[in-house]
């Protein structure tokens, strides 16, 4: 009897464990921002991180723009390859935590977005279809930066 109790407390608060871990990776970190945007808030060298993650995406569109004005599918390809999905492969997973379930949502996609450019330039697809593409995919990061600002916790 006293053996069934403590199981099921130990079950209980297990549950509870996981509900209250579930609820701050789907919230992430976050407080009020000071221009109406909602502020995620990182450890400086995270913040810096994620920053230079966006850097590399903006670079890469630069670069598949680029591709398509002088029609250069293989600089496409390289461009958007190299921010795909196999660039974040490696984050932490503690500050993946931090990070609000829109603004992850957000961000693979845009990950995955560039694998579908290089995918969609190796199968021959028109420099016109491939700046649609970019176009799409900017719309996410101009979403993303309206709506979230990385705030540096001191």
């Amino acid at each position: 009897m006293k053996s069934n109790k403590l199981a099921s407390i130990a079950l209980m608060l297990w549950v509870i464990t996981i509900g209250v871990f579930a609820w701050f990776f789907i919230r992430g970190n976050t407080a009020a921002g000071t221009d109406g945007r909602t502020a995620i808030v990182l450890q400086t060298g995270e913040r810096d991180l994620v920053l230079s993650e966006m850097r590399g995406l903006l670079s890469a569109i630069q670069g598949v723009l680029e591709g398509a004005n002088q029609g250069d599918m293989q600089h496409i390809i390289k461009a958007s390859r190299a921010a795909g999905m196999a660039g974040a492969a490696d984050v932490n997973p503690a500050l993946m935590a931090k990070l609000p379930m829109e603004f992850k949502s957000l961000g693979m996609s845009v990950h995955h977005d560039m694998d579908e450019m290089a995918k969609a330039a190796e199968g021959g697809v028109t420099a016109p279809e491939i700046l649609k593409m970019a176009a799409n995919t900017l719309t996410k990061c101009v979403a993303c930066h309206s709506a979230w600002q990385l705030k540096a916790k001191n």
